[in-house]
C-alpha cells in the first residue's frame, strides 16, 4: 500500500496493490479508531466519502473509508465485472487497512455493491445503509424500468445490448436532460454540490467505470441477498426517477428485518440532504447498529 500526499482537510489517499496486480485507489477520513464505514459511490462517480456527512461522522465516531470502483479515477479497470465482484476487492482493501469488520454504505450505484459486501462477507460486515440503491435486474415481481425516467432508461436499456452499444450511447447522449427533480437541483446548489464535482471526476478519465457500472446492474448480479445478516437500512425517496422507489420497496420485501424510509417528495439527490430521515440520521442509525 502507498500512500498519496494529502493535507488535513481531505481524506489521506492511497492506493492498494490486489491480488491480481491490480490497484484500488483508497480514501481514509476520520479517527484511526473510529468505526470504519466502507462508502460505495454512485454512477458515474469517483470514491472519496462524501465531504456533507464528514463532520456527522466525526462526531458519531465514523471512519470513513473507500475506495474508486475500477475504472473509475486511480483505479484498474476489471473488465466484465459484476455487482458480487466488489465485495473480494473490499475485502482486499480492508486488509490492507487492517480492518476486521466495518459497515458498509452506498449511494444509488453504491447501494447493490453495499449489498453484495453484506452477502459475502457477513462475517466481517456490521451494518448496511443502501439509499437509492437498485435492486437486482431478475428481481421476481419487479417493473424494473417502472418510474425510470427517459435518460436514465435509455442508458440502461442500452446497457442491455453489451459494451460496445453502450458506449455509442453513451457519447451520443451526453448532452441528455439528467432525471433530476426540483429538489435535487436545489440540492445541488448547497453542500451537496459535492456530487457535482465527484460526477465529473467519474467520467474525467473516460467512460469505462460507466459503462463496467450500467453492465453489471443489468446482468445477474451473483448476490444471495439471503446471505446478509447485518442489520440493513434502505433510505429512498418517493419521487426518485432515475432509481425509483419500487427498487427499494422490493428489496426491502426481500429482506427481513430491514429497515425502510420512504421519504415523500425526495428524489434522487435531495434524499441526501433531507432534514429527517436523511443521510445524516442514517449515519446516526448506522452508528447505533454497529455492534461495538
Amino acid at each position: 500500500m502507498t500512500a498519496a500526499s494529502s493535507h488535513s482537510s481531505s481524506p489521506r489517499e492511497f492506493d492498494v496493490t490486489l491480488p491480481d496486480d491490480r490497484t484500488l485507489h483508497g480514501y481514509d477520513a476520520g479517527p484511526a479508531a473510529g468505526i470504519p464505514v466502507l462508502w460505495h459511490h454512485g454512477t458515474p462517480n469517483t470514491g472519496p466519502p462524501p465531504t456533507p456527512l464528514l463532520d456527522t461522522a466525526a462526531s458519531l465516531g465514523l471512519r470513513w473509508v473507500s475506495f474508486d470502483r475500477p475504472a473509475y479515477g486511480g483505479s484498474t479497470r476489471l473488465e466484465g465485472r459484476t455487482v458480487v465482484s466488489v465485495a473480494a476487492d473490499a475485502a482486499a482493501f480492508a486488509d490492507a487497512l487492517e480492518l476486521e469488520t466495518f459497515a458498509v454504505m452506498g449511494h444509488s450505484g453504491g447501494g447493490p455493491h453495499a449489498l453484495a459486501c453484506a452477502a459475502e462477507l457477513p462475517e466481517r460486515v456490521s451494518a448496511v445503509v443502501s439509499i437509492a440503491g437498485l435492486a437486482p435486474f431478475d428481481a421476481a415481481g419487479l417493473d424494473w424500468f417502472e418510474g425510470m425516467g427517459t435518460t436514465s432508461s435509455a442508458s440502461l436499456r442500452a446497457a442491455l445490448d453489451g459494451v460496445e452499444r453502450k458506449r455509442r450511447h453513451e457519447e451520443s447522449s451526453a448532452d441528455a436532460a439528467v432525471d433530476f427533480t426540483a429538489r435535487d437541483w436545489a440540492t445541488l446548489a448547497g453542500p451537496w454540490a459535492w456530487l457535482a464535482e465527484i460526477a465529473a471526476a467519474g467520467v474525467a478519465t473516460g467512460l469505462d467505470g460507466m459503462i463496467d457500472d450500467d453492465l453489471a446492474y443489468v446482468t445477474r448480479w451473483g448476490v444471495d441477498l439471503g446471505a446478509i445478516t447485518a442489520p440493513v437500512l434502505l433510505l429512498h425517496g418517493d419521487d426518485d426517477r432515475v432509481v425509483p422507489a419500487g427498487h427499494s420497496r422490493w428489496l426491502a420485501s426481500a429482506l427481513p428485518g430491514s429497515e425502510h424510509w420512504a421519504l415523500p417528495e425526495e428524489g434522487h439527490l435531495s434524499v441526501l440532504a433531507a432534514e429527517e430521515r436523511g443521510a445524516e440520521d442514517a449515519l446516526q442509525w448506522l452508528a447505533q447498529s454497529v455492534d461495538r
